[in-house]
């Protein structure tokens, strides 16, 4: 058992000075303050100072493996490191793939994913890559979902000029075996769409929404801080309608700020908070393209973004620190059904914490219970990572 002492506890909401007692990967108890333990030899005790304590961050959108090649076999973006995870504070990751579904497999994500499980990470996984149809490990998205217990949905690309371009019918098509599946494995059944720059924006899945049955919360559009104004609207509309949409975070404390201000933007339309999520888009690549569709430049993004949001929209004052958490805590954890289970400070949650230092950096990592990081130094790091 692990006790946690004197932390100002964020779980999200502010619960104030806490101790935390974790047994195994679970917290089992929250009080003022727990004594009872004091000379149990075997309870380890850490006081954190009264330093924040805040739920471990959930990236619903990672490419583990790497991803990028737009520019051709030497342009493939290298693979998530785990220490580079746990640095950014993410103690739970959805790995997905991207462009490149041919050279970076659903072999080689499911691999990935089971080895970040394996060192301590809550990791999940989403079949399919840009294409449609879509590419499968069994034959069928849903036998994938259903067999394979990492897969908790899929994955397609729309409205982007590297997309099969998929339509309202399409759709429906996949949303609906997603929808069957997740009540089936069970888990969430998620559609996540890489969303680009196509005029078409989210009118497929309006379309399928109009002609279909299947619940708004389905669909999960990504990107959509980067398409402009028009695409932010579109997804307002559809987090009014009950559904989610997830904003990408910045590489740079500057374009948070950015996103800091489209996010205030889309309060004021009236979009209800708990529809937002932002995830990194980590290890995924960031090509530009000329007005030709020539490929002209390419970079490739990681996790830091996450923290470097709260951080600005604190310091922004557009949300006060516990709703800037819920976008990478208590949100996503909505999304993937998990909630009480992952971006939570609660009992019957999982272990995973962050505790900021006093300059609000990420200090101090806890996944599953299990020191990860510590006052900065790694206890918990990739096989072959130096």
């Amino acid at each position: 058992m692990k006790l946690f002492q004197n932390a100002d506890v964020y779980a999200p909401s502010h619960l104030g000075k806490k101790d935390i007692l974790v047994e195994g990967g679970r917290i089992v108890r929250i009080a003022d303050s727990i004594t009872e333990y004091d000379n149990v030899p075997d309870v380890e005790r850490f006081d954190l100072g009264g330093n924040r304590l805040v739920p471990g961050y959930i990236d619903l959108h990672v490419h583990v493996t790497g991803g990028g090649g737009e520019q051709g076999p030497a342009s493939r973006t290298p693979e998530a490191s785990i220490a580079t995870l746990l640095d950014c504070g993410v103690t739970t990751v959805v790995g997905l793939l991207g462009t490149d579904g041919v050279s970076r497999s659903l072999e080689n994500l499911l691999a990935k994913t089971r080895a970040l499980t394996e060192k301590g990470l809550s990791c999940y996984m989403l079949t399919g890559s840009y294409g449609w149809p879509t590419t499968t490990l069994t034959g069928s998205v849903e036998r994938d979902m259903v067999l394979i217990p990492e897969i908790i949905g899929a994955k397609i690309a729309v409205s982007d000029h590297r997309s099969s371009n998929p339509q309202g019918e399409d759709l429906i098509a996949l949303a609906t075996a997603v929808r069957r599946a997740g009540l089936l494995a069970p888990c969430c059944g998620l559609l996540t769409m890489h969303m680009g720059s196509g005029k078409g924006r989210l009118d497929p899945v309006f379309y399928a929404l109009d002609h279909s049955d299947v619940p708004a919360r389905t669909f999960l559009p990504t990107h959509m801080n980067f398409r402009g104004k028009e695409l932010m609207d579109d997804g307002v509309r559809l987090v009014k309608m009950g559904g989610n949409m997830d904003f990408t975070a910045g590489g740079t404390m500057e374009e948070n700020v950015t996103l800091a201000g489209h996010i205030r933007y889309c309060l004021e339309q009236g979009m209800p908070l708990s529809g937002l999520t932002v995830s990194s888009d980590g290890y995924g690549s960031q090509p530009r393209f000329n007005e030709k569709g020539e490929c002209v430049g390419l970079t490739y993004s990681t996790p830091h973004g996450l923290h470097q949001l709260i951080q600005a929209l604190v310091q922004e004052e557009v949300l006060p620190l516990e709703d800037a958490l819920a976008l990478v805590t208590a949100n996503p954890a909505r999304v993937l059904d998990k909630a009480g289970i992952k971006g939570a400070v609660a009992p019957g949650a999982d272990a995973d914490f962050v505790i900021y230092g006093q300059d609000f950096s990420v200090e101090s990592v806890v996944a599953k219970g299990e020191r990860a990081v510590w006052k900065g130094q790694h206890l918990i790091r990739g096989r072959f990572e130096v």
